[in-house]
C-alpha cells in the first residue's frame, strides 16, 4: 500500500504590489492579502511627508519594501508578522 506524505511548507509571505494613502502603507500579497500599517510605526517613516511615502517601491522580487528618497528598506515577512520600531500610537 502506497502512502502519500504532504510535506507542511511554509512559504514567506512577499508583495506585489505596495502603495500610500493617507499616511497608511499598504501591501498586497500574492495570496491575495492587503495589510495596511500607519507610517508612524516605523521612524524614518514617521517624519516622511506624504508626498514621499507614495513613492515605494517593492524590491528583492516582492520581499522587501523601499524608498529610495528616505533610504528606508522594510520586510514584507516582518509586516506579516508585525514588527514594527514603534509602538501603535493611538491619537
Amino acid at each position: 500500500m502506497n502512502t502519500l506524505a504532504m510535506k507542511n511548507e511554509t512559504v514567506e509571505p512577499t508583495a506585489i504590489r505596495a502603495w500610500a494613502e493617507k499616511r497608511i502603507i499598504y501591501i498586497e500579497l500574492t495570496d491575495g492579502r492587503i495589510i495596511g500599517f500607519p507610517a508612524g510605526r516605523f521612524k524614518l517613516l514617521a517624519t516622511a511627508s506624504e508626498e514621499k511615502l507614495k513613492e515605494v517601491t517593492l524590491r528583492l522580487n516582492g520581499f522587501a519594501l523601499r524608498w529610495e528618497s528616505l533610504d528606508e528598506d522594510i520586510t514584507v515577512p516582518g509586516i506579516v508578522a508585525g514588527n514594527f520600531q514603534l509602538p501603535y500610537d493611538v491619537e
